[in-house]
Parts: structure tokens; C-alpha cells; sequence
């Protein structure tokens, strides 16, 4: 008999089909007390009460490498095992860290504005042509990890001096390190968040970290928006703290608010890192591999602790 899996939200017909070829699927919530393992999101709640409504709950593996709304406590108080696909979509996700940092940089989005609208380069063109580019900038990356690694070697091609800052200094990198997000952001004068956001790093970008980076400075965040505190992020982009910033993730989704979201001085994307197709096969099959490790009663690939 096929292990049961519930699926807590689409994750697309082609992931189903596949699950469906070692599993049995549950989609349906009415269902979900017959499965012994859950494939879900880290931003999704998964605490103690959710898991008491699944008594044969074994496996939690989430899609993607986001873990931040389970519960990783009150699954191993239960013995239930946590997984996720962490590095499945590390290039994709480098990718637009690169993207979002040059469209932030060189103005990209307003120069695309003007140009429709038939003010080419605006009533002041060295606002665009004067702009201090990519090339012999500190980048500042937080979070060494799968993602930050991708991010730090891509932008080795554009001449830059890489640091970073993390839980612990990585053995093997060429990159100097920092000890805290202070720290890196004083030497620094481009700021990419790539860590694993918790409650432990909440805010972690703050009006002080801002203000380290100055006024040429530019922040970039594909991680989680609850690492940065939006409030001071405002304010540091409205008196000129900081240049501008460019982000894919917000505190509040899928309704930022409209006076971050509105500034003229910021790119946003709807939380799309992760979300190429390629991507999304690799995280699928990423889930796949931890769910048949652990019926197989082998490690799973991507464990998840607290």
C-alpha cells in the first residue's frame, strides 16, 4: 500500500502526477488525518495544532528552502521528521538577486518609464547617465548558504569585493567575513539578504544597518521581508540614508504596503526568486527524494532541525 501525502496547497498537476507515481495524494483538507507525511511552504503555519489534527503524521517536507513557519519543536516533541529542498532552487534565485541589484542600480525601472512615455532620459538626464555603476563595488551578501554562494560567484564577473556575514564564518571561501550585519554594512555599500529568516533575525536590517551602508548604498532582499524593518527601510529611502533598494519579498504578502511600494527610488518583484520552471521541477523533485528517503528508512537529504 502507497504511503499517504497530503499536499496543503497546488503545487501544479506536473508534481502531482509524479508524487502519484510512489504515493498516494491527498489534496483535499477534509482527508489530511490519513497522512502520514505533509508537503507544504515555510511561510505557511504548521504548528502543534495543525499536526494533532494529523495523528499519522511522520514527514513534514517543505517546498522550497523556507522552513520558518513550522514548528520544528513540536514536530520533533512528536518525532515527526522536517525536510526541505534547500539549494534545488539556489540559481534561479541568484539570478534575480543579480537582476533586482543592476535594475536597482542603474534605474532600470524608471528609465523604462520615461522612455514610454516619451521623456527619454527625464528633465534631468545626470539622474540616469551619472549613476555609479556595479564594477568596484563591496557587496555585502548575508547568509553564505546555498543561494548567497550562487549570488558571491556571479558577481565575481562584475569586479566586486565580496564579504559576508552568517551564523558561523564558511571554511573554504574566498570571501572576507563579517561578524554581524553591522559590521558588513560599514564595509559595504550593496547589501543582499540570502539568509534563512526567523524570529531570530527579524529586523535584522535596521535604521543603524541603513545608515552603515550610506548613501550610495543599496539593499536587495530575496530572502524573507521580515528581515528588514520596513519602517526605518522607508524612511532611509525617502531623506536619502540610502540610494534604493529592490525587493522580491515584504512583511506583509501579497499586499505590501503602498508607501514602500510606492517610492520612486525602489523595485519590486511579487516574490518570484524561486519561481522559474526549472526551479520549480527541481524543488518537486527535491521533495520527492526526502519523502521516498524516508519511507525507504533511509537519511533524508534535506533535514531540517532545530
Amino acid at each position: 500500500m502507497k504511503p499517504a501525502v497530503f499536499v496543503a496547497l497546488p503545487l501544479g498537476k506536473p508534481f502531482e502526477r509524479k508524487l502519484a507515481e510512489r504515493f498516494t495524494v491527498i489534496t483535499d483538507p477534509a482527508n489530511r488525518a490519513e497522512a502520514e507525511a505533509l508537503v507544504t511552504i515555510g511561510a505557511t503555519k504548521t504548528g502543534a495544532a495543525f499536526m494533532e489534527e494529523m495523528p499519522k503524521l511522520k514527514l513534514i517536507c517543505c517546498f522550497g528552502s523556507g522552513h520558518e513557519g513550522v514548528d520544528i519543536a513540536a514536530a520533533e516533541a512528536r518525532g515527526i521528521k522536517v525536510a526541505n529542498t534547500v539549494g534545488a532552487n539556489a540559481a534561479t534565485v541568484a539570478d534575480l538577486a543579480v537582476a533586482l541589484l543592476l535594475a536597482s542600480i542603474r534605474k532600470i525601472v524608471e528609465a523604462d518609464r520615461l522612455t514610454r512615455t516619451g521623456k527619454w532620459r527625464g528633465e534631468n538626464p545626470a539622474s540616469l547617465l551619472f549613476l555609479r555603476g556595479l564594477t568596484g563595488r563591496r557587496i555585502g551578501i548575508v547568509g553564505l548558504g546555498a543561494i548567497g554562494l550562487k549570488i558571491a560567484t556571479r558577481l565575481e564577473g562584475f569586479e566586486t569585493e565580496i564579504g559576508y556575514t552568517g551564523r558561523n564564518e564558511k571554511q573554504g571561501v574566498p570571501y572576507r567575513y563579517f561578524r554581524s550585519a553591522l559590521d558588513l554594512a560599514t564595509w559595504a555599500d550593496t547589501l543582499i539578504l540570502a539568509h534563512r529568516a526567523d524570529e531570530t533575525n527579524r529586523h535584522l536590517v535596521n535604521a543603524a544597518v541603513l545608515k552603515a551602508l550610506g548613501p550610495e548604498g543599496h539593499v536587495v532582499n530575496i530572502s524573507r521581508g521580515s528581515a528588514i524593518d520596513e519602517d526605518a527601510l522607508i524612511a532611509a529611502l525617502k531623506d536619502g540614508t540610502i540610494a534604493g533598494a529592490a525587493l522580491d519579498v515584504f512583511e506583509d504578502e501579497p499586499a505590501p504596503r503602498p508607501d514602500l511600494t510606492n517610492l520612486p527610488n525602489i523595485v519590486v518583484t511579487p516574490h518570484l526568486g524561486g519561481g522559474t520552471s526549472e526551479a520549480i521541477v527541481a524543488m518537486g523533485d527535491a521533495v520527492i527524494a526526502n519523502l521516498e528517503a524516508f519511507f525507504d528508512g533511509k537519511p533524508l537529504p534535506s533535514p531540517v532541525t532545530a
